[in-house]
């Protein structure tokens, strides 16, 4: 089998990915639908939701990938292990994420990963970043109240950017007090955390939670 060349940056605002994913029918996709959700934005290849669905049975994972062929891959080495609990979707988490998560059974989405996404150096370029403030505003109509967001990067500035745009929405209430989470909480790194670190690089990364909004009478 040929080996497909993947593009390493997809630019989200180009035509080809303006059309949003249409909304999944959620007993099909999960054989317990109503099972607490994860999902990871910008899950690449997918293995970190694989190695997490496997020590997690009791939990569903959902990734969701710009890039069509990695997602392609994903699916099948899922179906050769047989995963019930695991789903990959191609779309464009920035024009898709309300027509996939109204459908959601209530209360299910209770954990978010948002890991080293495509820095987008230039500033030109900003706006093709994954963590725009109407993403979280998005996400902050989805997440119960209790769950958990973590961001993580080895490029400070976007895990600055991503930090401090959750920080400014009302929902999200960053936990510690530290600058940045010294230890991933989650016991599976992403293939990505696995090479910083084997570099001695830092990684940046950061822990919400979502919490309720008390409205002022």
């Amino acid at each position: 089998m040929a080996t497909v060349r993947v593009r390493q940056h997809v630019n989200p605002l180009a035509n080809k990915y303006q059309t949003p994913a249409s909304p999944l029918e959620w007993e099909k996709v999960y054989a317990k639908p109503n099972q607490p959700l994860h999902l990871d934005i910008g899950c690449a290849k997918g293995r970190f939701l694989l190695d997490m669905a496997k020590i997690e049975p009791n939990w569903n994972f959902l990734g969701l990938e710009i890039r069509e062929p990695l997602v392609v891959e994903a699916h099948k080495l899922r179906s050769e292990l047989g995963l019930t609990n695991l789903h990959y979707l191609f779309c464009n988490v920035n024009n898709s994420l309300r027509s996939l998560l109204s459908s959601l059974p209530t209360g299910t989405l209770q954990r978010l990963t948002i890991q080293f996404p495509d820095p987008w150096f230039k500033t030109r370029h900003a706006k093709r970043r994954v963590v725009q403030p109407e993403l979280v505003a998005e996400l902050a109509n989805y997440l119960v109240v209790g769950g958990v967001v973590l961001l993580q990067s080895d490029i400070e500035f976007v895990a600055v950017e991503m930090r401090d745009r959750f920080a400014a929405h009302p929902a999200f209430q960053k936990l510690g007090t530290e600058e940045w989470l010294a230890k991933n909480p989650l016991p599976v790194p992403t293939e990505r955390e696995t090479s910083v670190r084997s570099r001695g690089e830092p990684v940046y990364r950061a822990l919400f939670v979502r919490r309720e909004i008390v409205k002022q009478e």
